[in-house]
């Protein structure tokens, strides 16, 4: 008779779902083209693999590229999606080189973020919770930003509205100084979340859409004459974006 014990199936399966693996795919010239490189971890110089960067797709993320290697120089987030040429990762001039890269850190579904109009969390202080907010004027609070606390998700925020211009990475913590950020100058006026997993088309963030308007009732008869014009579509709802005194 044996003495093994017999096999037991399913009793320590985990609950836990599985951790998506992390690819980012570089490309030497644009419209991927030219020698390949994939990356599934940090890489604080890909131009020891490649002479440059000029296009790239990201399989799963979400990513930040790098201006310069060893995670220096201005910043770029990464999305999962297509970049065919340096235009779809950023819209400064300044800027047409990527040359080291890593994983961003999303370490939840939900987002807040509390943005100061003074260093060290002093002042004007506007709260941000599960919103993107093209333009901080519009909702009453000025484009100077001095100290930040990540509290969830993970942001990018960008020196003028409407995503545009130097972009900087709000990871969960707190940010006592605008240099903790990687700037020069206590200037934001728009910030996003960067939701994982997420595709946006060409790289670039899209504006979410009106919602629909909802479809109409059954319909009588027919009858000769014009059609009804169809009702307006429904507005975007109030952002929760607030500031406080």
């Amino acid at each position: 008779t044996s003495s093994k014990r017999p096999r037991a199936y399913g009793l320590h399966h985990s609950t836990a779902p599985p951790v998506p693996v992390l690819q980012l795919v570089v490309f030497e010239y644009e419209n991927f083209r030219g020698k390949k490189v994939e990356l599934s971890g940090e890489c604080k110089d890909v131009l020891e693999k490649t002479q440059r960067v000029g296009s790239v797709i990201v399989e799963s993320g979400p990513w930040v590229g790098f201006e310069r290697p060893s995670f220096a120089g201005e910043l770029f987030v990464l999305e999962k999606g297509e970049y065919p040429r340096w235009s779809t990762w950023t819209n400064c001039q300044s800027s047409y080189s990527l040359s080291s890269f890593r994983p961003l850190k999303v370490d939840s579904a939900d987002h807040k973020l509390h943005l100061f109009e003074n260093a060290g969390f002093e002042g004007r202080k506007m709260e941000i919770v599960d919103d993107d907010v093209p333009s901080l004027w519009a909702h009453g609070f000025q484009d100077r930003v001095a100290s930040a606390k990540a509290v969830n998700g993970t942001w990018v925020g960008y020196m003028y509205p409407g995503y545009r211009g130097r972009q900087y990475v709000f990871e969960q913590g707190d940010f006592k100084h605008w240099n903790d950020w990687g700037a020069t100058a206590p200037q934001i006026q728009s910030v996003r979340r960067v939701r994982d997993m997420q595709w946006h088309k060409r790289g670039c963030y899209i504006a979410p859409a009106p919602a629909p308007a909802p479809a109409p009732g059954p319909a009588p008869a027919p009858a000769p004459g014009p059609t009804p014009p169809n009702p307006n579509p429904i507005p975007n709802p109030k952002s929760q974006t607030q500031p406080e005194a």
